[in-house]
């Protein structure tokens, strides 16, 4: 019989729930100069700028850290030090991005609208237009703040209306959610492993248009996030520049394997829409609100609005969840105060089901009564 199950579910949105299948490939020690080691690296590569459609015209550079990490570094490799940003902001990686942006003394202006609001292809039209120093729009696919998901074939043909660059925060929907080079045009898109690829953390990449990259030479402010240094000696040489995360990138090859087998992104997306149809479901018939509406909501997390009732307390709910398996996510909107589920990893229509009667649980046990929000 397989061993009892200890690891919780990850209803978040990153890191995930993996396979047994992922987490068994990095039970094996590659030197950063194996051959083999070499052409896993190389083979990652070419996969997922297959996964954009982005074959003859873009190239992958995968680089250490966290998602920030490789955003960071291609908004310091692409923008050069005299350009300008645009900045699309309806939640926190939105407000990241200008933050680093700050960081680097680039020069940006920022769009803005409410966490529950999709950002505006006709205001970035109407921006770009009265504003002809902007070089870049930066703009988030799934805003997880909220998991509301930005028309972002629409900002694309605005930027490119406008002959801007447009880089992507793909991060959460990478894998998941249609993003083709070939029909949305952009500079870049930044992405990581252990989101809807189903990798492990520790890994981030872009894939870069090679012209813009060529261009970004001499533009990075540090050593470790220059894309272009790194994709250069990748290039020359097949491998690394500094430490490579050799198990990571192991288990993001067989997270591809996976990948693959069940679909692409369409496989990959009818699981996920499936788990947030019944997830939205079974919390609504419980009397639960989403904060945002169905036409806007990505199928990568959710946002619950809090219950009103004063029995409701979101640290023994989370406690609850977690005693029965579940690890869900805390709010950070400021429109609302709320708590969020997501619907991506390793799961299922068991699991999303499963995580439903853990919500049941937890509500009996705090003697919740209502579950709908305050009314404003």
């Amino acid at each position: 019989m397989p061993a009892a199950r200890t690891d919780p579910y990850l209803l978040t949105p990153g890191p995930l729930t993996t396979s047994a299948r992922t987490k068994e490939a990095m039970l094996h020690d590659w030197g950063s100069r194996d051959s083999r080691f070499i052409a896993t690296n190389a083979r990652v590569r070419r996969r997922l700028v297959a996964i954009a459609g982005a074959e003859g015209t873009h190239v992958c550079v995968p680089l250490q850290g966290s998602g920030t990490f490789v955003v960071e570094a291609a908004l310091g490799t692409l923008i050069p030090r005299g350009g300008k940003a645009l900045v699309l902001i309806n939640g926190a990686y939105g407000k990241r991005m200008a933050k680093i942006l700050e960081y680097l003394g680039r020069d940006h202006v920022s769009l803005e609208t409410a966490e529950d609001t999709p950002a505006s292809a006709a205001d970035v039209d109407a921006l770009l237009a009265g504003d002809a120093d902007i070089t870049h729009v930066l703009a988030v696919h799934c805003e997880t703040t909220s998991g509301i998901l930005n028309p972002i074939e629409a900002i694309a043909e605005a930027a490119a209306g406008h002959g801007r660059g447009l880089l992507i925060d793909a991060m959460s929907t990478f894998g998941a959610i249609p993003l083709d080079a070939r029909k949305v045009p952009f500079d870049a898109l930044m992405a990581s492993a252990n989101k809807c690829l189903e990798g492990v953390p520790g890994v981030g990449f872009a894939i870069v248009r090679r012209q813009a990259l060529e261009a970004g030479a001499g533009n990075a402010h540090s050593l470790s996030l220059d894309l272009h240094d790194q994709w250069t000696a990748m290039e020359k040489t097949g491998q690394w520049r500094f430490t490579p995360p050799t198990h990571v990138i192991a288990a993001l090859d067989a997270a591809l394997d996976q990948f693959d087998a069940e679909g692409g992104v369409g496989g990959r997306n009818a699981r996920y829409a499936d788990n947030c149809r019944i997830l939205v479901a079974g919390m609504r018939k419980m009397g639960f609100e989403t904060l945002l509406a169905d036409a806007v909501q990505a199928p990568i997390i959710v946002t619950f609005r809090t219950p009103a009732d004063p029995g409701f307390d979101f640290q023994a709910f989370y406690d609850s969840l977690g005693r029965h398996g579940y690890v869900i996510y805390p709010g950070k909107l400021t429109v609302a105060e709320s708590f969020r589920i997501g619907c991506i990893g390793h799961l299922g229509a068991a699991e999303m089901l499963g995580a439903l009667e853990a919500v049941r649980a937890a509500i009996t046990e705090m003697g919740v009564k209502d579950c709908a929000p305050a009314q404003t």
